[in-house]
């Protein structure tokens, strides 16, 4: 890519698109084309194509979506079966229809059957089930795959798709509804350290920068706990304590979005829809750290880092999802990647920033 190439990021705002917005523009690229949600709808053809026509993007990074954790998944099925198909549909169309240079899109390791071997080689994709808890949203994203896959099949659009691993860092979404699993988390353990401490201030100063439904900084202590205690952030008898789905045994990898976004940059930089389709043979590529940890193992690193003193509880009639994700990352690492921010040095740097922000 040309340093002046119009570079059309979509989700821009959101962390995985800030932050290829940033990598992009610390190696001195510097003509983008950004829009927010309120300046463009991408669910609606219509007005996507009319961008397209207009703005003419010679480089697309499609990182918009809706997306969240286990609760949110299951909870907003249609909804994140829709509206991701939608968004993906539009862009992945509107790019082919305006002629652009090429194409990334982003997906999710979610794509990969429930019961696969592990590690996830980008092979396994289409080969058993899916967890069931976030089927609409994978069925979604494998779509994306093919779309990009079939239009250069058919088109020879140079689209390829990236399906990175579970990510956190900067501008990640902390709300207790719809996050995932590393950023609620840091917030449940937050407020639980608070509450342990009774530093009522500090509680009263998260809600007012993170809203919880139901509660605001200026609710009664009572009201607060009552809501706080719904999200399994309960204070009773004179002890705190913190309550996570499932068993705790499932295993998850993790990787500082600094990391996934560079790997973005390096694949657009250096790797082409032929080289992927023709020479690899493959649909898409993971993108990852290729190591995993327990749900249990990260919620202690977490409760380490944030100096909450309580206890962890795991309510294990909900569910688990899949027993363990853990990508394959060799094609990465042979393409000339390797991530360079280590799980805890990420987490204790996303923490200071929590608290900060």
């Amino acid at each position: 890519m040309n340093k002046d190439a119009r570079i059309y990021i979509a989700g821009h705002l959101g962390m995985v698109g800030s932050a290829i917005l940033r990598n992009l523009q610390e190696k001195g690229y510097g003509n983008f084309i950004l829009r927010t949600l309120d300046e463009l709808d991408l669910s609606r053809q219509e007005e996507t194509e009319k961008f397209f026509n207009h703005e003419k993007p010679d480089y697309v990074i499609d990182a918009a979506a809706k997306v969240g954790g286990i609760v949110a998944n299951n909870t907003y099925r249609a909804q994140f079966i829709y509206e991701n198909l939608m968004i993906q549909n539009n862009i992945i169309h509107s790019a082919y229809l305006t002629g652009v240079k090429k194409l990334l899109f982003l997906g999710s390791s979610c794509i990969y059957p429930r019961l696969a071997p592990q590690p996830l080689r980008e092979e396994y994709l289409l080969t058993g089930e899916l967890e069931p808890t976030n089927e609409p949203y994978a069925i979604a994203k494998i779509t994306g795959i093919k779309m990009c896959e079939s239009y250069y099949r058919q088109y020879g659009c140079n689209f390829i798709s990236v399906m990175p691993t579970n990510l956190y860092g900067p501008n990640d979404n902390f709300n207790l509804e719809t996050s995932h699993v590393l950023p609620a988390l840091i917030r449940k353990f937050h407020l639980g350290k608070c509450l342990d401490q009774a530093d009522w201030k500090a509680i009263r100063a998260d809600l007012e920068k993170r809203p919880v439904e139901g509660i605001d900084g200026k609710a009664d202590e009572s009201v607060i706990l009552a809501i706080l205690n719904k999200y399994g952030i309960c204070r009773e008898n004179g002890k705190t304590s913190i309550a996570l789905w499932g068993t705790g045994n499932p295993l998850r990898e993790f990787m500082h979005v600094d990391d996934m976004a560079a790997a973005c940059v390096f694949i657009m930089e250096n790797i082409d829809a032929a080289r992927l389709y023709q020479d690899i043979g493959l649909s898409h590529i993971n993108i990852g750290v290729g190591e995993d940890i327990s749900i249990a193992g990260i919620a202690g690193l977490v409760k380490s880092i944030t100096a909450y003193a309580g206890e962890v509880q795991y309510d294990k009639d909900k569910p688990d999802g899949t027993p363990r994700k853990l990508m394959d990352v060799s094609l990465l690492k042979s393409l000339g990647y390797s991530p360079a921010i280590g799980l805890e040095e990420g987490l204790r740097e996303v923490y200071v920033n929590y608290q900060k922000f």
